[in-house]
């Protein structure tokens, strides 16, 4: 017999038909109730056992965290709170579990705990609903980009350049660590690694996704991404995921289009498909909310703030403007920021970033044209000489979540922003080759997953986003 999911028979008419499950048990009550769970949604059904026509030896074996394969008759159920249930026929236990040691019992555990039994938390309910959240997220990403004429790129995971130029990178060797070979002058000799020169872990596929618009128009990457930056907040990780458009032809206006319809659209997905998930995320963060000081609470429960953004345009404000708003801010002007802002060229911090966007606007909040010193080199100088086409997306809770730029196409500029931050031309020869050879306007942006789904689901901490999280002296599972 063909099994059928949980999900799907929970809305299925009860006509007295024969059904196999297969699941994971979340309680066995009276030695007659069984609630399994198989991950396909928040809800459990209740398989009900006559005890009498089991062995005694087989119902010792139903404990919490067991698997099991049911078959049983599907029946209107005689108790509140299910609309059918399942009068037991048969069990068979794919694999007991131990009671006295199952680590994930019904009762609530605290994050803290559930991070140190990763490979088990998805059996929670909040971990259930976040990772189903995060699989139609990734979904609605994949069908926004093949409906608006995109390709997926596969950018490369070992790299020999630095796309952001901060250095914060995974170096990748096959050289022996205890004595590895050297040069004349002392030097590692990386001539004689793997590669034939020093490689590490991509911090970001843009580089290499800009050639190929160069070639197909628009072009996207999806996959991880890792950065070795010693920061153990609840807002980085160490590996993670990076969603990086680029298209040709774009200017920063159509850039910031493209980011705004693209953020609206897969959270409309999620509106749309997962509800179930989302009303169980937004009572979960209502109940916990009911413990901070009032001032500490949102505005808006989840649901109402996803509906906000996809329904609201976002906000766009020049980094001058910004800078001003700020520098005269009551928080500001009290010396409340952590990193006061005195003059025009800070880089704006995490703080400064939701007082725009929590506090003065209280909408979604678009910057660009930022001081050119505090971006990176490939982004397009503006005619001032200052500022560069550089735009960030900054959310309520979040901060940034996507940051891009309208590229710098001129090949003179861009030798020019290369030598004045001592980037060698010989280690990106091929990057210039694109402003050799039919250079053209272009622009992309990059999108941190994780910071999605953290918007997405309500979630407090980016390691609860992704299945195991790796930070600083964790890479444990």
């Amino acid at each position: 017999m063909q099994s059928t999911r949980i999900k799907d028979l929970l809305v299925t008419e009860p006509l007295s038909q024969e059904v196999q499950l297969n699941g994971w048990v979340k309680t066995f009550r009276s030695n007659r109730f069984i609630a399994l769970n198989d991950g396909s949604s928040l809800g459990s059904i209740q398989c009900v056992v006559d005890f009498e026509n089991f062995d005694e030896a087989l119902l010792k074996q139903i404990t919490t965290g067991a698997a099991l394969r049911i078959t049983g008759v599907l029946v209107e159920s005689q108790g509140r709170g299910q609309k059918v249930e399942v009068q037991v026929n048969s069990i068979f236990v794919h694999g007991a579990s131990d009671p006295e040691t199952y680590p994930i019992q019904p009762k609530k555990h605290s994050m803290e705990f559930l991070r140190e039994q990763a490979h088990l938390r998805v059996r929670t309910n909040t971990f259930s609903a976040v990772m189903r959240l995060r699989s139609s997220l990734a979904f609605a990403v994949h069908q926004y980009f093949n409906q608006n004429g995109f390709y997926y790129f596969h950018a490369p995971i070992i790299t020999g350049s630095d796309a952001e130029g901060a250095g914060e990178m995974f170096r990748v060797t096959t050289l022996d660590q205890k004595r590895p070979p050297l040069t004349e002058d002392g030097a590692i000799d990386h001539s004689q690694d793997f590669f034939g020169k020093e490689t590490n872990l991509t911090v970001s596929g843009q580089l290499e996704a800009e050639s190929y618009a160069m070639g197909l128009g628009k072009v996207y990457t999806f996959g991880p991404t890792f950065r070795a930056e010693n920061s153990n907040t609840s807002r980085h990780l160490a590996e993670f995921w990076m969603i990086e458009p680029e298209m040709a032809f774009y200017d920063l206006d159509a850039n910031m289009d493209l980011a705004e319809d693209f953020i609206k659209s897969v959270l409309r997905y999620i509106l749309e498909h997962c509800m179930e998930d989302l009303e169980f995320l937004q009572k979960r963060l209502l109940d916990e909310e009911k413990t901070k000081p009032q001032a500490e609470r949102s505005e808006m429960p989840l649901i109402e703030k996803l509906r906000f953004v996809v329904d609201n345009g976002f906000k766009r404000v020049t980094y001058t403007e910004a800078i001003d708003i700020l520098r005269n801010s009551k928080p500001n002007k009290k010396k409340k920021f952590k990193y006061p802002i005195n003059e025009w060229g800070a880089d704006l911090q995490s703080e400064h970033e939701r007082f725009l966007v929590e506090k003065h606007f209280k909408c979604p909040v678009i910057l660009f044209d930022y001081p050119a010193k505090i971006k990176a080199f490939y982004m397009r100088l503006n005619e001032d000489g200052k500022t560069v086409r550089a735009m960030d997306i900054l959310f309520p809770g979040i901060g940034e979540i996507v940051g891009g730029s309208q590229r710098e196409e001129r090949l003179d500029v861009l030798k020019e922003k290369m030598a004045a931050l001592d980037i060698p031309e010989e280690e990106l020869w091929w990057y210039l080759d694109l402003r050799k050879f039919g250079t053209a306007v272009h622009s992309g942006f990059g999108l941190g997953f994780e910071r999605l789904v953290l918007f997405a689901t309500g979630m407090g901490n980016i390691r609860d986003v992704i299945p195991f999280p790796r930070s600083p002296q964790n890479a444990e599972f």
